[in-house]
């Protein structure tokens, strides 16, 4: 366990993710041509070998480096986990992003522990739950965003890496 992340420091995956940032962009481009299904099963099957190679807590850089869009219902399960009313959380954790979605205040998240443990796990937001969407259903939509996930999460740096070297055909 752990290979991938032991591999990458969070500077170092930057500073990859944007030398290989041209070379994503036109995968993207071949990879949205795609039948659904097979990208898919492609995607997700890399996802799952990858995730095996990897732990998340020896990286953690998406916990403390990006914040996940927080809807009203995470508010209102992480407040009733805490027990907290949703306004005191929203106050003391919350504020606005650009599009008036919810985002942490600060990063990195304020329920990462030092050993890069989540407090609210189990409770965690949905976002947190479905990153780095590798291995969602019609991934095809997740793409240009993935194509970002490369400079802060090390496996999806290595799905696309992965993807590139067996020439994925794309008729």
């Amino acid at each position: 366990m752990g290979r991938i992340t032991r591999d990458f420091s969070a500077k170092q995956l930057k500073e990859k993710a944007a030398r290989q940032k041209k070379a994503n962009k036109n995968l993207v481009k071949k990879l949205k041509q795609l039948n659904t299904r097979n990208l898919d099963d492609i995607v997700h099957q890399l996802h799952h070998r990858k995730f095996e190679e990897a732990d998340c807590l020896e990286c953690a850089n998406c916990c403390k480096s990006i914040s996940p869009i927080i809807t009203y219902q995470d508010i209102n399960r992480i407040a009733k986990h805490l027990k907290k009313k949703p306004s005191k959380l929203i106050e003391q954790y919350f504020s606005f992003d650009e599009d008036d979605d919810y985002v942490f205040r600060e990063q990195p998240c304020p329920f990462l522990g030092k050993d890069n443990y989540c407090s609210i796990y189990n409770h965690r937001p949905r976002s947190c739950r479905d990153y780095p969407l590798t291995d969602r259903i019609k991934f095809y939509q997740a793409l240009d965003v993935s194509i970002k996930n490369t400079a802060i999460c090390p496996v999806v740096y290595e799905i696309f890496e992965n993807i590139k070297q067996n020439q994925i055909d794309t008729k």
